[in-house]
């Protein structure tokens, strides 16, 4: 057999290879047509590298946020002593920013005074005794009261910027090197960080407002202020004729004290019963020293509240009674229109304390009372529908209880009402009956004989002390009693100068029976000429404070 050149045999396998492999590649090709229309679209690399950085961003910013935040938390506060006071400042992230002022445990109150990502938290803590005190020993400090506390404020507020910085940038960075591990992203997470609080701080001085106290928003027992205090933007605008007298103030109730430990004193006398009225204290807490003092200058051997001792009347406030028991003198109450039942029960188990309501009476220090408490409750300033008719009613039981216990044989002296509606409807039963309400004095002898008197607010008048033009005074009286007749034989009227002042004035007032020259009643004897006590006479002058108006015949 011939053979086959070897080269021929390599040129037929090159011919023959493609057509045999021709199928294969056929069926490998529709395949991959196949397979390439089911299969989902693949993502390019080009594509997933542009992704990254994104995500990437998105979780630096998370650290450095939660970072800040932490940081925050940890040591981004500062106490600050502002004057007498000891205050907190804290910055806290927030979506709305703005400023809040805690005063614990009355509530807190919200300025809208920027726009954002952080908050100003402001805590009122406590007063400090020991700086107060200090004030008041070194009078001459008081004339830069105010820059100090300027000063104060501004320091505070530094310190607390830069303790804020502080802290974010190291929260940012040591969660930045916890979560990545590598010093280069860290430091990034640290300087994003002081960005982020450089823009924020740039961004609250852009929209600082600061008339943003003008329209604060209030919560908790603060809430009720805007209707207590009244409009804040006339409030402001009022208490700036008073700007010199801010710094005085602080040392109000010391000054206070001051005044009426100098009011001149009389000698006690045995057959006169002394009674210290007082009242719409509206929780003034200089209330409290100034009641105490004048116990103690006139030898006051009863003191009658004629109600409002209260603002809201809310178990947080039931801790300002406690004083009472300390007073020097039984304290006799009756409920008004801004104390609540709560309030009354606080004040039946406090040692000393005659609680009155429903007409019930009781004798204390040698004379008889009956009260009744307000049939309203409204710290809100409100007025009810029926309100007056209720007062009338309230009234018309007490007379009821007076007419039984004059039945009894056992006739009421003095009768305590809070308003004087309900008070004038015990005309003709009652020698003589007490009443507040109305924050200013008055006195009447009504249609059937019965002597009403209302008392001025010892409180000053409280939180609306600065409502009108001038601050309300701070008024009460002492009312002088023959101890064999029960009967009213004169009465001081006491006014002290209300916030910021320190004025004093006593002026001695005589009943009509007792005025000189007049005929002396059986049942009424009038004071003695140096003003100690009843006179037999009947015809002693009537003696009034320097400085003071001569006596008024009501």
């Amino acid at each position: 057999m011939a053979r086959v050149p070897a080269a021929a045999l390599h040129a037929l396998a090159e011919v023959m290879n493609p057509i045999r492999n021709a199928p294969r590649i056929l069926t490998r090709r529709h395949r991959d047509r196949l397979a390439r229309r089911h299969r989902p679209p693949s993502v390019t690399p080009e594509l997933a590298a542009r992704s990254r950085p994104w995500s990437r961003a998105a979780g630096l910013v998370a650290v450095v946020v939660l970072g800040a935040w932490l940081g925050l938390l940890v040591v981004g506060n500062v106490r600050v002593p502002v004057g007498p006071m000891d205050t907190t400042m804290t910055l806290r992230p927030s979506l709305a920013g703005g400023t809040k002022i805690n005063v614990s445990p009355l509530g807190a109150l919200q300025l809208d005074s920027h726009v954002a990502p952080v908050r100003l938290d402001v805590n009122v803590d406590q007063l400090d005794p020991v700086r107060a005190q200090a004030l008041v020993d070194h009078p001459e400090r008081l004339s830069g009261l105010q820059d100090e506390v300027a000063q104060d404020v501004e320091h505070g507020t530094l310190d607390l910027a830069v303790r804020s910085c502080v802290a974010v940038v190291t929260g940012a960075t040591a969660l930045g090197l916890a979560v990545y591990r590598r010093p280069r992203r860290a430091l990034a997470a640290g300087g994003l960080a002081l960005t982020l609080l450089v823009a924020s701080g740039g961004t609250a001085y852009a929209t600082w407002n600061p008339d943003s106290v003008l329209e604060p928003k209030f919560s908790g027992l603060l809430s009720s202020a805007p209707s207590l205090v009244g409009n804040a933007r006339s409030i402001v605008t009022e208490f700036d004729v008073y700007q010199k007298e801010l710094a005085r103030l602080v040392t109000n109730v010391t000054k206070l004290y001051d005044v009426t430990s100098t009011l001149p004193a009389y000698q006690p006398d045995p057959t006169t019963i002394r009674v210290l009225h007082v009242s719409d204290i509206h929780l003034n807490p200089a209330s409290w020293k100034i009641i105490a003092s004048l116990v103690q200058q006139y030898k006051v051997n009863v003191i009658v509240d004629s109600g409002d001792t209260m603002d809201h009347g809310t178990a947080a406030e039931n801790g300002f009674l406690d004083p009472v028991e300390d007073l020097g003198a039984p304290y006799v109450w009756v409920r008004g229109n801004h104390d609540s039942r709560g309030t009354q029960e606080y004040l039946k188990h406090l040692k000393n304390v005659h609680v009155l309501d429903d007409g019930h009476a009781r004798t204390v220090a040698g004379l008889r009372f009956a009260g009744m408490g307000d049939p309203q409750y409204t710290p809100d300033r409100s007025k009810a529908d029926g309100a007056e008719a209720s007062q009338e009613l309230a009234g018309a039981r007490l007379a009821s209880a007076l007419r039984d216990q004059s039945a009894a044989g056992t006739p009421v002296d003095i009768a305590i009402a809070h308003e004087p509606s309900a008070a004038r409807e015990v005309d003709g039963d009652v020698p003589l009956v007490l009443a507040g309400h109305l924050h200013h004095e008055d006195m009447e002898v009504m249609k059937y004989g019965t002597r009403l008197r209302v008392e001025g607010s010892t409180g000053g008048s409280g939180l609306r002390a600065v409502e009108g033009k001038y601050p309300d005074p701070i008024q009460a009286s002492i009312l002088y009693f023959d101890r064999d007749t029960r009967r009213l034989q004169a009465w001081d009227e006491i006014e002290l100068g209300g916030l910021g002042l320190t004025t004093a004035e006593v002026s001695r007032h005589l009943p009509k029976e007792n005025q000189p020259g007049a005929t002396p009643s059986p049942s009424a004897t009038s004071p003695s000429p140096s003003g100690t006590g009843p006179s037999p006479s009947g015809t002693g002058a009537s003696p009034t404070a320097p400085g003071s108006p001569a006596p008024s015949t009501p």
